[in-house]
């Protein structure tokens, strides 16, 4: 996981109703995203809703908190994650929010949700990380963009939106053959925050108070399906405690994390949050050991390499990070993420040979993901490196237009397209991204201040 910062105001979510605005980051992590999809899509078919169309957001932030906005996105706190004791209980906090989005009970304030919606931040490595925004640096830095967000802020859900999203995820995990009692024991672990002032709650229960009868409804509702009894595998409740361990590692400070998980831990969720802390802990050689320990006991597992791949990339040893970030690709070839990391870690090893293989994971992860700013941005450098201009013009236009900044979309689409052979593929899109981004008034005013400035 690749810590990032987050320029001014980054996406977070911990934003309640009628509460300021507050800075917050998004992250990434392919491990992670699968998971969370994996509790989703059951629900949004369940619900009629096209679970591409749905997108999943994860917020670095301990607090207690998930929300949707915006039209279609789900936003998470980690701090809901690693609160959940069972996935049940995560996937009946989705199952709600859903319920808030097939009953239209969105409302938006500001602007901040258009970079929501234009997804150009990636995870670096492994990582649950991700906010630079813009170009970034180096070529051997791991840095991952991300569009800010700022000033989200969001209504109080009436109790009728509320009473009606909880009956709604009732039905949509009845509906996908899974039990709503976690919902209901979600909500009755924090039961006593129906006595707290507004200002002490967590940020999740201002904007969906609780009350009593609300919780006695639900579990009036839970207990009449076949499903209340079902209980999560084995096997799930592993994966969500890895995770869990995963986030932890990545966003405690390592003296917590080693108090978590103390070393008479040998369990693999315990070797996983040590690895990571112990990295964050300048102590390479033993965040090395946990890693590799892990690696013998699930060879075949690409999140392992892909951490593996990231402790040597961010260490300086760009050429070594080449062979884990392979294999996690060969073992997970259609995540994006993954592709990425390969492809920086041979764009920084400045060796030519590379560069082709580089752009075609690139492309790849693009097909895939087609306004990962970041991705772009990588393109771009191979293209300069080849003396390719006009379609490193063209990629830092996908960026920025990625990115939603569409005066600087338009400068570049306008150069590339100038020198761009008529009529090819790369001409006809940089003539799309030229007149699609054509600067305001406002927005022209602001450039010629720029320039005069400059």
């Amino acid at each position: 996981m690749s810590v990032l910062k987050t320029v001014a105001t980054a996406c977070m979510l911990a934003v309640a109703a009628h509460a300021p605005s507050l800075g917050q980051s998004l992250i990434r992590d392919t491990e992670i995203e699968h998971m969370l999809r994996d509790y989703a899509d059951p629900i949004l078919d369940a619900a009629g809703l096209e679970p591409a169309d749905v997108d999943l957001y994860i917020v670095a932030d301990p607090s207690l908190n998930a929300f949707v906005t915006g039209g279609q996105n789900i936003f998470l706190h980690t701090g809901i994650i690693l609160e959940s004791e069972t996935p049940n209980q995560l996937i009946g906090v989705i199952a709600h929010e859903a319920g808030h989005i097939s009953g239209a009970h969105l409302a938006r304030i500001g602007d901040g949700i258009t970079a929501a919606q234009a997804p150009m931040f990636i995870s670096l490595g492994l990582g649950v990380l991700a906010a630079l925004a813009g170009e970034g640096g180096a070529a051997g830095a791991l840095l991952a963009s991300s569009q800010q967000f700022g000033a989200l802020s969001f209504m109080t859900y009436s109790r009728a939106q509320e009473a009606s999203a909880d009956q709604a995820g009732l039905q949509f995990l009845e509906a996908s053959g899974q039990s709503a009692e976690g919902l209901v024991q979600f909500f009755e672990r924090f039961r006593y925050q129906e006595v707290m002032s507004n200002a002490r709650r967590f940020p999740y229960f201002r904007s969906h108070p609780l009350s009593s009868e609300r919780i006695a409804n639900l579990r009036g509702g839970a207990t009449e399906s076949p499903y209340y009894e079902t209980e999560d595998s084995a096997g799930e409740m592993a994966r969500l405690a890895r995770i869990q361990a995963k986030i932890y590692g990545f966003l405690a400070e390592p003296q917590f994390v080693f108090y978590r998980y103390p070393e008479s831990d040998q369990s693999l969720p315990a070797r996983y949050a040590r690895a990571v802390a112990y990295y964050h802990d300048a102590r390479l050689d033993r965040a090395l050991e946990e890693i590799l320990s892990l690696l013998e006991e699930e060879p075949d597992n690409p999140y392992f390499h892909e951490l593996h791949g990231q402790m040597l990339f961010e260490s300086g040893h760009a050429e070594d990070a080449i062979i884990p970030h392979r294999q996690s690709v060969d073992l997970e070839p259609t995540a994006p993420l993954l592709r990425v990391n390969l492809a920086i870690a041979m764009i920084a090893t400045e060796d030519a040979a590379y560069q082709d293989e580089a752009a075609r994971h690139l492309r790849v992860a693009l097909d895939i993901e087609p306004d990962n700013g970041f991705a772009w941005y990588q393109l771009s450098i191979i293209h300069e490196r080849n003396g390719d201009t006009a379609l490193a013009q063209l990629a830092i236009a996908e960026q920025s237009y990625a990115a939603g900044n569409r005066p600087r979309a338009h400068q570049f689409a306008t150069r590339a397209r100038a020198e761009l052979e008529v009529g090819t593929p790369a001409w006809v899109r940089a003539t799309e991204i030229e007149a699609v981004s054509l600067p305001t008034a406002a927005e022209l005013r602001q450039i010629r201040r720029q320039q005069r400035r400059n």
